[in-house]
């Protein structure tokens, strides 16, 4: 038997650095080297974009994400190359930020 994949999700234009998967939503978020992150559905559909705030430090501050966590509840955790946290919500809003300088890994 040869394994087929469940779907092709598109959307990101550089390489993908991190990525996560909510089986309980039905969700797969995932980041790319110079974009946002994206959600999508398990099916493929692109259903979101998370665009980062770009009042802290100017837009490129959330370009590189480095590591994505999704919860059950619906909530994203992405860290950022610069350390930067942000949570957003599974529709896409930004509920919180905050930089450290600690190498997370």
């Amino acid at each position: 038997d040869f394994a087929t994949p469940r779907a092709i999700l598109t959307g990101h234009d550089y390489e993908i650095t991190c990525a996560t998967i909510c089986a309980e939503l039905g969700l797969v978020i995932s980041g790319s080297k110079e974009g946002p992150c994206l959600i999508h559905s398990m099916n493929g559909d692109l259903l979101r974009t998370l665009e980062g705030p770009t009042t802290l430090q100017g837009p490129e501050n959330c370009l590189r994400p480095k590591l994505i966590q999704a919860s059950r509840e619906g909530h994203c955790v992405i860290y950022y190359e610069n350390g930067l946290f942000c949570v957003f919500s599974v529709n896409g809003r930004l509920q919180a930020t905050m930089e450290t300088d600690d190498k997370i890994k």
